[in-house]
């Protein structure tokens, strides 16, 4: 088949205000909200046969986490630290210990309600130590001067200072991730914390409300909220905390309700920039910072204010939930487009997309949802205190993963193909139902995409869901990560894709895209075609028509993968086709073999037309490192002669491992 560009959807395809209207009327509201933290999932500590019904294996796993955490110090926050994103531009120095602080809480706050451990505010200290040490860290929070990450103060950008200003709070992701930490917080441990620690939990709100929810108020164009058209995942990210700060921390009820009106508004911009396939241009890593937030906060709205405020059923948010699954390779590894890496980190809420399986009706979620959280625990505190606390609350959730018995290679979910037009991703198995086999993976798409890289036309090629020929990911992110100097990481240019060189790099921006792009989808074989040419400077070419295809094995032919390149005009310099590998590589006449973890993908050209040259790339950065271990290679193969009418051609295909 040909790519036939879908018609537009109607906004109530995807209008949150348009589905609720009735019940976002200020009165309606505020009754349909009134008393909403007494029907979240969630109950508060003092509930105890929810929480003395977690099973045992994930009460032990959570109290030995927080009994060493009770064991290290503190982590400790620092003017200098965060000012070094001014000075020679390193975030990791202050976002790590943040980072690390908020864990630290988590973990003791879920200790602290698993034990319910109290004593009266004059007991001697030890008295409830989990408690004692959950209010400390909560408190530490309360007393940083900023919750934001240095990179996204535009404020102290704008006053030419390298220290945040409290009376000037600005509302980013670090702001957002603490507000709701302390929400939740609040909610479970509240009854505790009157007891053990009388005035902290005003505390709380005084600090939510100066730095998130009044400038929430106030600030009617922060840029995350999308007025421009370009909503991003920070869109959902922060929606998502105020929506939970709003609801537990606000006692005004005129002013909950317009907060919570303010939300729905604010996730409708992000939900008309979302495509209607479900697609997700930033990767699967950060489908859980974008999509997977708008549907935890959906999930919220609609415990909280029942049947009037529940807009799960949404067209949209079918195919949306599916994007994971549609990327899954094997095991931890996934299609990993733009600043997403190869292997997904472990700790995302796994019970969260199950429960939008259970909701949809969609085996296929639910059973890659249990695949990937087996063998490890039921919730994952580094995803957050209100995600672990609703996986807790969830035995239907705790029981399938006890009890589900997913073969190692079987993957149901794994669709022969997947066609994904909006963001133009293709991903094409040998054999659908199982990680077996050739994998082939490919992108049209432009450079202008949200965490963009250099990468129009690039393709995976991975053998029994192991990738060989990869995209590197996502560096570590510095204060040059998203400015004008973010091509100038190397994992970044199409020179480390696996794109050609045609005698210059692509270029950055949205007119640099694929045209002409066609998809052929048959059981013998998937293909991608397009023409990559706007992707290079203008003028440099005329045509370069690239297919992508993964054959199907027959009776005379094993499955194998082609790539065909042909442009026009000959150029006088050389072609360079890139190929970045991950393994051991082996290069002869004509051909090269990559192997790892026992997978061997051989790799295949008419030495005639062209030369090879193998490049070692050692990794020192740490997120590069795990997903790649201590290196990557490049194969680049010089072609110096004309196309002379005919495509170049490069095959793929699996060999055994002597």
């Amino acid at each position: 088949m040909g790519l036939v560009e879908p018609e537009p959807v109607s906004p109530a395809y995807r209008s949150l205000q348009s589905r609720l209207a009735p019940a976002l009327r200020l009165d309606p509201l505020m009754e349909l909200i009134r008393d909403a933290a007494t029907r979240l999932p969630v109950p508060p500590v003092t509930a105890r046969s929810v929480w003395e019904a977690v099973d045992a294996a994930t009460r032990e796993g959570l109290l030995d986490e927080a009994a060493a955490e009770l064991r290290r110090n503190a982590p400790v926050l620092t003017a200098s630290d965060w000012a070094r994103t001014f000075r020679d531009g390193v975030r990791t120095a202050y976002e790590d210990p943040a980072r690390r602080l908020r864990e630290r809480t988590t973990l003791l706050v879920l200790a602290a309600t698993l034990t319910g451990e109290v004593a009266p505010a004059d007991a001697p200290p030890g008295a409830a130590p989990y408690l004692d040490a959950a209010a400390d860290a909560l408190m530490a929070l309360a007393e940083t001067s900023t919750w934001c990450w240095a990179p996204h103060d535009r404020y102290a950008k704008a006053r030419g200072e390298v220290l945040p200003d409290p009376d000037e709070p600005f509302l980013d992701l670090g702001a957002a991730e603490v507000a709701s930490l302390l929400a939740w917080a609040d909610h479970v441990l509240g009854p505790h914390l009157d007891t053990r620690v009388p005035g902290l939990r005003r505390r709380l709100r005084r600090e939510v409300d100066l730095r998130v929810l009044t400038p929430f108020e106030r600030t009617r164009d922060w840029h995350w909220i999308g007025l421009d058209g370009d909503a991003h995942n920070w869109n959902p990210w922060i929606h998502g905390a105020v929506l939970a700060a709003a609801l537990l921390l606000t006692d005004d009820e005129e002013r909950r309700a317009r907060l919570v009106r303010l939300v729905v508004e604010g996730l409708d911009h992000y939900l008309a920039v979302l495509p209607d396939d479900g697609g997700i241009d930033e990767g699967v890593a950060y489908w859980w910072q974008g999509a997977g937030r708008l549907l935890e906060a959906l999930d919220l709205l609609a415990d909280a204010g029942g049947p009037a405020l529940d807009a799960r059923d949404l067209p949209v948010f079918g195919p949306l939930s599916k994007f994971p699954h549609r990327m899954h390779l094997a095991g931890d590894w996934y299609v990993n487009a733009g600043d997403a890496p190869a292997r997904l980190w472990p700790d995302q809420p796994w019970h969260m997309l199950f429960q939008w399986g259970e909701r949809l009706s969609d085996p296929d979620i639910r059973a890659h949802a249990l695949a990937c959280a087996r063998g490890g625990p039921a919730v994952r505190p580094r995803a957050g205190l209100g995600r672990a606390l609703t996986g807790l609350c969830d035995p239907h959730w705790r029981h399938a993963l006890a009890t589900t018995d997913v073969a190692d290679g079987d993957a149901p979910w794994a669709a022969r193909e997947t066609w994904l037009p909006r963001v133009q991703v293709l991903v094409a198995r040998e054999t659908p139902g199982t990680a077996a086999g050739l994998t082939l993976a490919a992108k049209a798409g432009h450079n202008g995409e949200r965490h963009n890289h250099l990468d129009v036309g690039s393709y995976w090629v991975a053998l029994n869901g192991r990738p060989l020929v990869v995209d590197i990911g996502q560096p570590t992110y510095t204060a040059a990560s998203f400015g004008p100097d973010r091509y100038q990481a190397w994992p970044l240019q199409s020179a480390w894709h696996n794109v050609p060189d045609p005698g210059a790099e692509q270029q950055p921006g949205p007119a640099h895209g694929a045209d002409d792009v066609r998809v052929d989808l048959t059981p013998a074989a998937t293909a991608l075609h397009a023409d990559l040419a706007a992707a290079y400077p203008a003028g440099l070419l005329h045509t370069w028509r690239r297919s992508l295809r993964l054959v199907r094995a027959t009776a005379d032919s094993p499955a194998h993968v082609l790539i065909e390149d042909h442009w026009t005009p000959d150029l006088a310099t050389p072609v360079l086709l890139r190929h970045v590998l991950a393994g051991d590589v082996e290069l002869a006449e004509g051909q090269a073999q990559v192997t790892a973890d026992g997978h061997s993908l051989l790799i295949t050209w008419d030495p005639e037309r062209a030369t090879a040259l193998l490049e070692h790339r050692d990794l020192d950065d740490p997120l590069l490192r795990e997903s790649w271990g201590e290196r990557l290679t490049r194969l680049t193969l010089t072609v110096a002669g004309p196309s002379a009418g005919e495509p170049f051609t490069v095959r793929m295909e699996p060999v055994a491992v002597l």
